[in-house]
């Protein structure tokens, strides 16, 4: 094994641990898929214009950017290896 190797691993360990714990932080929204499917939402509400402003949008952004830096470090992995 050679030392990039094992500093993206380490990173990567971390990287998991961080997401586990932002996504064990969002709130559970029962009516997400449901309401997509039955279209309930209509029109845009006070809340979807401002949720990136709450802790919920922020977590959920945060969410995507520690998924898409994973996705790439351990897609960059098999290069190190």
């Amino acid at each position: 094994m050679s030392i990039p190797f094992i500093i993206v691993g380490v990173i990567i360990f971390i990287l998991s641990i961080a997401l586990i714990g932002i996504i064990l932080m969002q709130s559970k929204n029962a009516s997400g898929l449901t309401g997509a499917i039955s279209g309930m939402g209509g029109g845009q509400t006070y809340w979807d214009k401002n949720k990136g402003r709450s802790l919920e949008g922020q977590l959920e952004k945060y969410t995507k950017i520690i998924a898409f830096v994973l996705f790439i470090l351990i897609f960059g992995m098999k290069f190190l290896a």
